[in-house]
This record gives structure tokens, C-alpha cells and sequence, in this order.
């Protein structure tokens, strides 16, 4: 019964979230919450940063408003 509680409201609690894919590793990252879409913008030149100097490929970059992610880090390199 928690269970569901917690994910209606994650549904009704949406936060913005910075959302990066990259090709390499073949892979989307989550990176939040904010609060406001203008600290989630201030922050994602660091993130691409950090991602770019660990040797990803960065193909998208949104900023988005959206209930928490399960995963914050979603790998499809190898199937996942």
C-alpha cells in the first residue's frame, strides 16, 4: 500500500529534472530535483562537463519538469 502512496504522489509532485543522453556509453542520466527550471538550467553546463571529461558522447540535453526517476542513471549499452 506505501508502495502505491509513494507513486501517486510522485505523480503529483513533479520537480525539474536535467536529463542527459549520451551515445557513449549509450546512456540517459537524471540529475536533480529543482525546484525552479532556472537552477536546473544554471546547473547543466557542470553536468555536461563532468560527462564530456569522464569521455561520454553527449547526443540530448533537456531540461524537464517530471515525477522522480526510478533509475538516475539508465544504461542501454548492454540491454538495460
Amino acid at each position: 500500500m506505501k508502495y502505491v502512496f509513494d507513486k501517486i504522489l510522485n505523480l503529483l509532485t513533479k520537480d525539474w529534472w536535467i536529463e542527459i543522453s549520451t551515445d557513449t556509453p549509450h546512456c540517459v542520466y537524471y540529475f536533480g530535483p529543482f525546484t525552479k527550471k532556472d537552477d536546473a538550467t544554471k546547473a547543466e553546463t557542470g553536468y555536461v562537463e563532468d560527462l564530456t571529461q569522464e569521455g561520454a558522447a553527449v547526443l540530448k540535453l533537456s531540461v524537464i519538469k517530471r515525477p522522480t526517476p526510478a533509475q538516475l542513471t539508465v544504461d542501454y549499452s548492454h540491454g538495460g
